[in-house]
Formats: structure tokens, C-alpha cells, sequence
């Protein structure tokens, strides 16, 4: 799981330090992101072309997941909300995303009461499971279903775990550092969503 965003993120650092002045983004010229086609929280169809024009935070991960996600969407939307507190205008302009690497449990219903749980503004995402796959490699994102452990009610599911912020015209900016807290959130948002 974090090997393979140990080994991108790894192959990005010349990259981000060859970037120039701190007005470049550290995640410019990355091939990271993509065309998707999915459904919403509302099980309304959604491509990338409905957020054209907004700035996107992206995270990738599922409803199920015991501790990883939940906190990393907290610290998120912590970090938007003081962002937005701060800068309504800009923060207009960002989408908070949650795409399931999960579709067999994580349907419209499931994650409209999910997503609901860290606040109104984060967008929830799903599709088949081809539908997830291929976005998942368009945005650089490893996931695999762990086998139940014994005498466990379900399943885990492996998967890289960042939040990319990703400009108006669909390119990487930054990672959103969501391990550093909220404020550190804050501050990345304020730096890049104009």
C-alpha cells in the first residue's frame, strides 16, 4: 500500500526540487490525474468536466476503513472549513473529493451518509469496479483487497493514502499535508487556491 506511493513520491522529488521559486507547484508536470466517469452521493452521473473551472482536493479510500480514512477526511475538511472561514471566496472554488476504491460496499446510499458525517462540501464518488480501476491509475492511486482475517465480519482494503490538490484546469498542484493537521491544511489551500 505505501510502498507504491513511497516509490512515486520518491520519483517526484527531483521534480519538486528542481521546481524553481515556492510560486511553482511542487507537483507541476506530474502525470497524475484524468478523465472519470462515476457516480455521486446522489447517484447522479459525474465526470471530471463537472468540476472544469474549481480547484479539487482528491482523496482516494472507503467507507469501511477502520482509522486511516476517517481521520485523514477529518483533518481535511478541518483544514477546508478554516480555509473557508479565512477565505470564502477561494474556498468557492474548491471541491473536496472522496473516490471509493471500495464499489462493492460503498454504493451512492452508503457514502451520501458517509461523506455527510465530515461535512456538507465533500463530494463522494463511486462507479464499478473497471469504473474505479481505471481512475485509480489515471490518479496514481494502489488499492487491493485484503482476504477477511480470521473469524473477522469483513474486509479491509490496502490503498495509498493522500490528498492532491489539483488546479481549475484539472493539473496537480500539491499534496495537501493532512499528517501535519488542519492549519497545515489550511495553509497549503490558502497558498494554491486563488
Amino acid at each position: 500500500m505505501r510502498t507504491a506511493f513511497a516509490a512515486l513520491w520518491l520519483g517526484m522529488l527531483p521534480l519538486a526540487s528542481c521546481s524553481g521559486p515556492a510560486s511553482q507547484p511542487p507537483l507541476e508536470g506530474a502525470a497524475i490525474g484524468g478523465p472519470f466517469a462515476l457516480v455521486d452521493q446522489d447517484g447522479h452521473a459525474v465526470t471530471d468536466k463537472d468540476f472544469a473551472g474549481r480547484y479539487r482536493a482528491i482523496y482516494f479510500g472507503y467507507s469501511f476503513c477502520p482509522d486511516v480514512c476517517p481521520t485523514t477526511l477529518q483533518v481535511l475538511m478541518q483544514g477546508y472549513h478554516v480555509f473557508a472561514k479565512d477565505s470564502p471566496d477561494a474556498a468557492a472554488r474548491l471541491v473536496p473529493i472522496f473516490i471509493s476504491v471500495d464499489p462493492a460496499r460503498d454504493t451512492p446510499a452508503v457514502l451520501k451518509q458517509y461523506v455527510a458525517a465530515f461535512g456538507p462540501e465533500l463530494k463522494g464518488l463511486t462507479g464499478s469496479a473497471q469504473e474505479i480501476a481505471k481512475v485509480a491509475k489515471e490518479y496514481a492511486v494502489s488499492y487491493s483487497k485484503q482476504p477477511p482475517a480470521k473469524g473477522a465480519s469483513g474486509y479491509l482494503m490496502n490503498h495509498s493514502s493522500v490528498v492532491i490538490l489539483f488546479g481549475p484546469d484539472g493539473k496537480p498542484i500539491a499534496m495537501v499535508p493532512t499528517d501535519q493537521g488542519a492549519k497545515a491544511v489550511a495553509d497549503t489551500l490558502a497558498q494554491w487556491v486563488r
